[in-house]
């Protein structure tokens, strides 16, 4: 197949290397497209204001992959990449491997998320990979299960306006304890802004907040009451698998909201 890939943590990051690479060795058409250096964290911006360039790199993949470094977000790159860079649509939109965890609300800041996401809008089928670990270099139980996946949905089609977000635990794969189809959880943070002062005399300030690991999840009416969430079954050693869209709509909304007779004048 024709894949593109892309990501948050830069061009050179071990995650994207990894993933190439066995994709390349699996016999795919692979093309990189990723941000120049790292860009955790931008969710999903565009350079609007400032020119976005992109250069051709050499002698860091395999010899058959194109890849490119470009100067804007990971969405930017892969809307450069479908609009500008590429010949032909590809077959898969692939982002990551990203250094770690992409789950419950972290989606919403999530780079690695929004280059997939992009891909979905554009009516590609996307996949956003995330190993949980900042410290974990071992990206190849991953890149493996990433060519195990594109195998399997080749004969299975992921449905229109969806992608899939997948973490992968940061253990050896002999003590993986299988694939979870997960709902999104919740992950919340203690934002602690910690003051200081530059050379210069002038404040700044650095964000440096703590997970809160114990949340209460909240059940969506229309998903199944067993079904885990992210959150908790990464916790299990599980790889999930969390079906996204860029369709914000709440149903739960619509329906409470539908029968409300808002003042207008």
């Amino acid at each position: 197949m024709k894949l593109l890939i892309s990501n948050d943590d830069g061009i050179y990051a071990p995650g994207v290397y990894a993933l190439a690479q066995a994709l390349q060795g699996a016999n795919h058409e692979v093309t990189v497209v990723c941000p120049d250096r790292e860009r955790s964290a931008t969710g999903h911006g565009l350079t609007m204001h400032h020119p976005i360039r992109a250069e051709v790199v050499e002698s860091v993949f395999d010899p058959r992959i194109k890849a490119w470094a470009c100067s804007g977000t990971p969405a930017d790159c892969v809307k450069l990449a479908l609009w500008a860079l590429l010949d032909s649509p590809p077959d898969f939109v692939l982002s990551g491997i990203n250094r770690g965890q992409n789950l419950g609300t972290d989606i919403l800041y999530s780079g690695t998320v929004s280059a997939a996401m992009e891909g979905t809008i554009e009516g590609i089928p996307s996949i956003a990979f995330s190993l949980a670990s900042y410290v974990t270099q071992d990206f190849q139980p991953g890149a493996e299960f990433a060519v195990s996946l594109l195998r399997f949905l080749e004969k299975n089609p992921l449905p229109a306006s969806m992608l899939l977000n997948v973490n992968i635990p940061a253990v050896p794969a002999e003590k993986f304890a299988g694939v979870a189809l997960t709902r999104q959880g919740i992950r919340r943070y203690v934002d602690i802004f910690e003051k200081r002062i530059d050379p210069r005399g002038k404040t700044y300030y650095w964000l440096a907040g703590e997970v809160l690991e114990e949340v209460e999840q909240t059940l969506d009416p229309k998903l199944e009451a067993t079904l885990p969430t992210d959150v908790d079954a990464i916790r299990k050693n599980y790889i999930t698998l969390t079906p996204l869209h860029y369709n914000l709509t709440s149903p739960v909304g619509v329906e409470l909201l539908q029968g409300w007779e808002f003042p207008w004048k």
